[in-house]
């Protein structure tokens, strides 16, 4: 069904994605009807025709809602003057809009678009409004010609926004061009477009640039799963699947990829002796942390010797702490040496042992380097230390204009000794440009704890390095005496182990201990316990901040106790800005905590930081974010960089502390009840820890110790490590 008419305003956009609630006037009855759908670029007093159907919703009554549009471009002098004055141009006011038609009249959109230049003939307006106009126009018109080619290819509005940003006003050319370059630009549901436009455009099902698209398509969604290879005979298998084809022209258009260096093959890294199969980025960063390891340790470190009396004499007088005799002994063999690992779990003292390392290091007179993955464990590690702490990827310098790190083996970092903390968070790419950052005469010590959560990124690297037995590795047992009375601590240690939890009576919250469980099986009812909790229950009795202090961790993304619906819940409870007039700007209100979700170098905010909403420009649609001081701005663009942050999953959350922390936990979330994922979220609680969900989703997750394994080929390559040559 189709309607056309005149659209009046704008009740509603989201800016991330252009879901659009708008009023529209029909040009065959008049009436005033509500559409709601994504409209990207349709602004008031445009001429659209809809095409979709009518709706009935429970609050708002009856609405038409779009699943496609396309902008009808007017041709009479009073339309062009109305559209023109619409909004899409910023800055140009009616004034000059009606000196414009009067000079062109019904050639006036004609003179924009292929004459631009011409417009200097109006009074007041020069070349550099001119090109503003033009510019404006060509947007416009980009995304009017987009939401037609989807149209056409079969493809949902909702797309537009995400491929805009991509691509900019070239998107139809390049999809056009090669509509399998979007596959590689749009992790997941890229190729799934890329395949229709395709399809559309006749492309036969085993075209050679078909299947290798598939291919590639495959392994990067490995990747994307956390596996740096992929095992030759079951990525074949899934392309002839996805294609029903046959196995031959799969073969064939591999072995292309391979010549033509997109991915690499290798043998003698599968246990079941399959073929490996790389995209060739992470091959080279998986061969070159094996290389560079392998060069480290054939530096002999300068001995060091010292004994027990002259540790504990130094750290006593430099920190006023006493190691225990495990600490010592840990301490005296690190050293010694050049690459090294330190793991333990909560409380068993790893924070004192970086701390008297760095006192020793100190005395020596060595120049020390302390780094961690994300901005918040680079903040904590300085905290505890006492010393500068930076992100990787400060330390290694990125360069905005060339795209990579300034630090590497031309220009290593300067430093005797570099300590990475929370070193099971680094996945292959990353360490393997940390590795060519040091010289082969600094020490390099990895912290953490490998039961949490893998990293997000391929590999598992800090596994991978004790697993192979190759590198020195030294992990703290004893838990402390303070530490074995705290009942998050001993719950942490319970989880690794597999044991049942010591759980206190149900909500009984007033007894005020730091360990609660809140019996529910009902998701729904949880989401309300749990904005009660954040907004009542924990602030009255322990004091703390609702939005500061208290952090809801989630398995899942979606569910009723997920980050979506909680984020939802929670904002309504919490934020009693949402929804005032001028304080919103799609899914965010000022006052809103909010999480950065990517690594952005020219704003100097990375993935995982958390700040508050502070400002948001009515006109521009862009909001200020304060992190710890500092005001970031982002215009409309830059939205989908950000996400509501009341709730987050708990692998957002690693690398972080909270004083409490909210942990919803049900059978819903059935395919990530893991025993490492109950583990990192306990962790995470400074003073307080409450699980609200069903024992069955406990003991699912205690009994589950076999997460998702990840295939990598590094811990193979470092026990060749002998043979290796730098």
């Amino acid at each position: 069904m189709n309607i056309t008419g005149q659209l009046e305003y704008i009740t509603f956009r989201n800016f991330e994605n252009h879901y659009t609630i708008a009023r529209m006037r029909t040009d065959d009855t008049g009436s005033l009807i509500t559409v709601v759908g994504y409209l990207p670029g349709a602004e008031p007093g445009e001429t659209i025709r809809v095409s979709g159907g009518w709706e009935t919703h429970s609050r708002f009554g009856e609405q038409f809602k779009a699943d496609g549009f396309e902008v009808l471009l007017p041709d009479a002098v009073d339309g062009i003057r109305k559209y023109l004055t619409s909004g899409f141009i910023r800055g140009i006011g009616p004034k000059i809009v009606a000196r414009i038609v009067d000079r062109f009249q019904e050639q006036t959109l004609t003179v924009i678009e292929n004459e631009p230049g011409r417009l200097t003939e109006v009074s007041g307006i020069g070349k550099k409004t001119a090109t503003k106009i033009n510019n404006a126009w060509r947007q416009h018109h980009a995304v009017r010609g987009l939401m037609r080619f989807l149209r056409e290819n079969g493809l949902p509005a909702s797309y537009c926004g995400r491929i805009l940003k991509l691509y900019g006003d070239n998107a139809v050319e390049i999809l056009t061009g090669n509509p399998y370059r979007i596959a590689l630009d749009w992790r997941g549901i890229g190729f799934k477009i890329a395949d229709a436009i395709a399809v559309k455009q006749g492309m036969a099902k085993d075209d050679p640039t078909r299947v290798k698209a598939c291919l590639l398509h495959l392994v990067s969604a490995d990747a994307e799963d956390g596996h740096t290879l992929t095992e030759a005979e079951n990525l074949c298998g899934r392309c002839v699947s996805v294609f029903e084809a046959s196995p031959e022209p799969v073969a064939d258009a591999l072995a292309q990829l391979c010549d033509e260096g997109e991915l690499v093959t290798e043998t003698d890294l599968i246990p079941t002796g399959g073929e490996a199969v790389y995209l060739k980025s992470i091959h080279e960063a998986e061969t070159g942390i094996a290389r560079r390891l392998a060069a480290l340790q054939t530096i002999p470190m300068p001995p060091v010797t010292m004994d027990s009396d002259r540790i504990d004499a130094e750290i006593v007088k430099k920190l006023a702490i006493q190691l225990s005799e495990e600490q010592r002994e840990v301490l005296e063999s690190l050293l010694n040496y050049r690459v090294a690992v330190l793991t333990g779990g909560p409380g068993t003292g790893k924070t004192t042992l970086i701390r008297s390392l760095n006192a020793i290091h100190e005395t020596r007179g060595a120049r020390i380097l302390l780094a961690a993955p994300t901005g918040r464990a680079a903040k904590r590690l300085s905290e505890i230390s006492g010393r500068p702490a930076a992100t990787l990827h400060r330390l290694l310098r990125y360069n905005l204009q060339t795209g990579l790190f300034d630090k590497n083996r031309d220009d290593p970092l300067e430093a005797d000794v570099v300590i990475i903390d929370e070193a099971s968070m680094v996945d292959t790419l990353l360490m393997y440009h940390l590795l060519e950052a040091i010289h082969l005469e600094t020490a390099i010590l990895f912290v953490g704890d490998v039961y949490q959560l893998p990293p997000v990124g391929p590999g598992n690297v800090l596994a991978d390095l004790i697993k192979s037995g190759v590198i020195a590795t030294f992990e703290l047992t004893r838990i402390f005496r303070q530490a074995r009375k705290s009942p998050i601590i001993t719950n942490a240690h319970r989880v690794r182990m597999g044991k049942p939890l010591h759980l206190d009576p149900p909500s009984d919250i007033d007894a005020l201990t730091e360990f609660y469980f809140i019996k529910t099986a009902n998701p729904s009812a949880a989401a309300v316990t749990i904005a009660q909790m954040c907004a009542e229950r924990i602030p009255e009795r322990f004091h703390l901040d609702p939005v500061r202090d208290i952090q809801v961790i989630t398995p899942m993304h979606k569910g009723d106790a997920g980050t979506i619906n909680l984020n939802r819940v929670l904002q309504r409870r919490l934020n009693h800005q949402a929804g005032r007039s001028g304080r919103s700007q799609g899914a965010f209100h000022a006052g809103d905590k909010v999480m950065h979700l990517k690594n952005n170098y020219q704003k100097d905010v990375f993935n995982g930081d958390i700040g508050t909403v502070e400002a948001i420009d009515g006109k521009s649609g862009g909001i200020a974010v304060n992190y710890d001081g500092r005001t970031i701005g982002y215009d409309t663009a830059e939205l989908d960089e950000l996400t509501l942050a009341y709730a987050i999953s708990v692998h957002k959350s690693q690398g972080s502390e909270y004083p409490a922390v909210i942990l919803p936990l049900f059978t819903q979330h059935y395919a990530l009840l893991q025993r490492n994922l109950l583990y990192t979220a306990i962790t995470r609680g400074k003073q307080l820890v409450v699980i609200v969900g069903s024992t069955r989703a406990i003991d699912i997750a205690l009994a589950n110790d076999k997460p998702h394994h990840r295939l990598t080929g590094l811990a193979r390559r470092l026990k060749c490590i002998d043979v290796l040559k730098h």
